[in-house]
């Protein structure tokens, strides 16, 4: 097995500039390009709609989300490509809400993303009364888990911190007080081996554009363990869930297994985007994947708080607690990324005060991280920030 990171040849990479933010926008793989043109062109500019039998487009969904739950740790028939992580959390949540019916509590920590918590909350109010969203801190969760709990919706990877949960251990102890998991992988999949079976988790989504590559609002993904596939009821009954879609019959009757979670036609385009994304992990082990994204990010650290004793780290210090990614607060951190970015350095910022970087050991390499602290260093020093250009904020922070 093929395992020499990084892959730089596979990507198109601006030159010049650093890409630190494969956590918020992969990198285009080189071979997106040429599979969406020979779909334009040759599948649907030729086949027409016989392109659904000819090129197989109605099953992109399992044989992309087949694809996916090879990086985390999923078999065969368990995930499935579609529509967008807001779209599927409320779908997988409503499933696990009604396979605990005795309990009305979700808990989730305030280190979610917020689309999850904001989903969860309206699902709350389209329920019968007594339903319930419960908060707590990422560091209390697991001591929050009890017998009036139905759900822990958690996001594995904090998005601005880099705080990472213990799949494992939140997964046992929501077993043992008789809750269900569902486990937002949007910062995990493609950047850390994932092991949802073996963790026996219940439930996951994630998305398609960070570290799968898949391109701007690429479709999304979803998981369901197979122990409750017979038994999941879907709240979105669209067509292409039916056992038979195109018998167009009145009544809906759930297709078997995971696809009982497909709603609408797929996106056949955005579909073969992350389709040929999802080949640059051809021969990667993930394992050697995660350790390179280790070295890149311990190496980072290093560096940053050597030359710009003004950051603060706010990710763990310890790598088996993080993600893939580090994060610093900064008073003016919108400006301190906006200068940044103009020097060449590509990360984020998010509110209020911290700038945010993402190591993807595909198309980054040592070179890189040390590149991207120096320039980071003379922002800081010359304080380069501090200019009036860099405090308009743009529409997307």
């Amino acid at each position: 097995m093929n395992e020499k990171l990084p892959r730089k040849e596979l990507f198109s990479l601006p030159e010049s500039v650093i890409y630190l933010d494969g956590n918020s926008l992969g990198v285009l793989p080189k071979g997106v390009s040429q599979r969406l043109k020979d779909t334009v062109e040759n599948e649907w500019g030729r086949s027409l709609i016989t392109g659904w039998n000819e090129h197989s487009w109605i099953d992109m969904p399992e044989c992309v989300g087949d694809k996916i739950g090879r990086l985390v740790g999923a078999p065969s028939g368990t995930v499935i490509a579609s529509d967008s992580t807001s779209i599927n959390v409320f779908k997988v949540l409503s499933a696990a809400l009604n396979l605990r019916p005795e309990r009305k509590v979700i808990l989730s920590d305030t280190g979610n993303f917020p689309t999850d918590l904001y989903v969860a909350q309206g699902l709350v109010r389209l329920r019968e009364a007594g339903y319930e969203l419960r908060l707590v801190k990422p560091e209390d969760l697991l001591h929050s888990i009890d017998e009036s709990i139905a759900v822990v919706l958690v996001t594995e990877v904090d998005y601005r911190t880099g705080r990472r949960h213990n799949m494992k251990d939140l997964t046992a102890a929501a077993h043992n007080a008789g809750a269900l998991t569902l486990w937002d992988l949007a910062h995990s999949a493609g950047a850390f081996p994932v092991y949802l079976e073996e963790c026996q988790a219940d439930f996951a989504v994630g998305c398609g554009y960070k570290y799968l590559n898949g391109g701007p609002g690429a479709p999304a993904f979803l998981y369901v363990s197979q122990r409750h596939q017979s038994r999941i009821d879907t709240p979105l009954s669209g067509w292409m869930g039916h056992e038979a879609p195109f018998a167009f019959q009145l009544d809906y009757a759930p297709a078997a297994g995971v696809n009982q979670m497909r709603v609408g036609t797929p996106p056949v385009l955005a579909l073969s985007a992350l389709d040929a994304a999802l080949d640059v992990f051809d021969g990667v082990c993930l394992e050697g994947l995660w350790q390179k994204s280790v070295v890149l990010s311990e190496l980072f650290i290093e560096e940053v708080e050597a030359r710009c004793p003004e950051l603060e780290l706010v990710s763990p210090r310890d790598s088996k607690c993080r993600g893939s990614q580090v994060s610093f607060k900064v008073a003016e951190g919108y400006a301190v990324m906006q200068a940044l970015i103009a020097g060449g350095v590509i990360g984020d910022f998010r509110a209020p005060d911290i700038i945010r970087f993402g190591f993807t050991p595909l198309y980054l390499d040592e070179e890189d991280i040390l590149k991207a602290a120096k320039v980071l260093q003379r922002v800081m020093g010359e304080r380069l920030w501090d200019n009036e250009a860099f405090y308009k904020k743009a529409k997307v922070t």
